[in-house]
């Protein structure tokens, strides 16, 4: 049965061809490797903001496998209305186009409307420039451009991007209830909401591809906030002994997670499935402890007690 309510003809019909690569391009700001790409330069970048952006970045996570294992279950197909044959464009142009306006797999709920619903208003929230109505005035209007781009090119029926925008907002206030309880450290939580939804994409996906990458990059991501954690209860603690604590909570958390990647780099060859998955995940942990190491005063304070211990 179809999702669609002749939205295609009503829409596509109003845009010339010359606007298509526009609209393909456009519909890029609700692209995975475009959002992941915003939160990790606002990650790396010296701001008191940083923990609210992790928390932002965990909730990504986990509406990645919300939404994914939501499309195995429901298997609702994608529309065929095209906006545009990309034969009809010039050589250089079409692979370009293939590339950006096409898209496979299951189309209900709409990922790029549930990606850019968590990221754009969890960003509009917890950031700290312009006003609050700036800021979310900006998101709405992305979040409402990519959602367009989605229909007009012919990739998904208004009500994908309608759902997948309810499950993003869901998402969010969930978290938002979850996380405004008395937790000290809400990226924690936010990552481990991240690996639980990324095993429900696994077990609803049947441990494909996608799946186990996504929950690499969620336990990588969950490793690495522990070490950062860690390295600030380290320089809080007045002795040596002290540190026991942290070192066995953080640093046990630490080592569950990365466990499964490390584990993973002896699967086999070196571009297996698994083998590849322990890499990303680990290097999504590199990524999360990096720029605290390099900016944070913790970190510097850690390395100077490190190098001119006390005696006890």
């Amino acid at each position: 049965m179809s999702r669609g309510i002749g939205e295609f003809d009503l829409i596509q019909e109003q845009i010339p061809e010359w606007l298509a690569v526009g609209i393909a391009l456009a519909t890029q700001l609700g692209d995975v490797w475009f959002l992941v790409l915003v939160l990790t330069v606002l990650y790396w970048v010296d701001t008191p903001d940083r923990d609210d952006i992790a928390v932002v970045a965990g909730v990504t996570l986990a509406g990645m496998g919300l939404y994914k294992g939501l499309k195995e279950v429901f298997g609702f197909p994608r529309p065929e209305e095209p906006l545009l044959d990309p034969a009809l464009l010039p050589w250089l142009v079409e692979p370009l186009y293939e590339a950006t306006a096409t898209a496979g797999g299951y189309g209900f709920p709409s990922g790029h409307a549930v990606n850019t619903t968590v990221v754009y208003f969890g960003l509009a929230s917890v950031l700290s420039l312009g006003t609050k109505r700036l800021r979310f005035g900006v998101a709405a209007a992305l979040v409402s451009l990519v959602c367009f781009t989605r229909v007009a090119l012919g990739v998904h029926y208004v009500v994908d991007v309608v759902v997948g925008v309810a499950v993003g907002l869901t998402l969010l206030v969930g978290a938002r209830v979850l996380l405004h309880r008395e937790f000290a450290d809400r990226a924690t939580i936010a990552f481990a909401l991240g690996i639980g939804l990324s095993a429900f994409f696994l077990v609803a996906g049947e441990w494909t591809t996608d799946a186990v990458y996504l929950l690499a990059g969620s336990l990588g991501a969950f490793s690495g906030w522990q070490l950062v954690m860690l390295g600030r209860g380290l320089v809080g603690v007045p002795s040596v002994t002290s540190a026991l604590r942290p070192v066995l909570f953080r640093g046990g958390a630490a080592a569950v997670a990365s466990g499964p990647l490390v584990a993973a780099l002896d699967d086999g060859p070196l571009l297996s499935l698994y083998t590849t998955a322990g890499i990303v995940g680990l290097v999504t942990a590199v990524v999360v402890v990096l720029p605290v190491v390099r900016h944070s005063d913790h970190a510097r304070a850690l390395y100077a007690r490190v190098r001119h211990p006390r005696s006890e």
